[in-house]
């Protein structure tokens, strides 16, 4: 499984971006797709997930609210749309995918991140 993350970039606090995480290969194998981010100086955390076919959702408290989650089964694609941005979610944002081969809640497929800064 392979993993592509994009759409990060330069935003004020207040604003909203959208990041898509494109997932190709072996997908019939994956069950969930997840967001995470790493700010500098810190270590990575959970931001949201999404089941690759059901419709489950799971938020990290601080993002609850303001992240939506979702995903495109025909384009393959998994969305954060992210809104009302504040500057402690500036980060490197990454996209993973579970497959069945993972142990229950770890994600063993990763893509590259993609940066958000959040402007004050």
């Amino acid at each position: 499984v392979q993993l592509q993350a994009s759409g990060g970039g330069l935003v004020q606090a207040g604003g909203s971006l959208r990041l898509p995480c494109a997932v190709s290969g072996r997908t019939s194998s994956t069950y969930a797709v997840g967001w995470f981010r790493q700010a500098p100086g810190k270590e990575r955390d959970f931001v949201a997930a999404v089941g690759w076919r059901k419709d489950d959702t799971h938020y990290a408290d601080s993002v609850k609210g303001r992240f939506i989650i979702s995903r495109d089964n025909a384009k393959n694609t998994v969305y954060l749309q992210m809104s009302a941005l504040k500057s402690e979610d500036t980060a490197l944002y990454y996209c993973a995918a579970a497959t069945v081969r993972a142990p229950v809640g770890e994600y063993d497929y990763w893509g590259q991140g993609t940066k958000v800064t959040v402007s004050s």
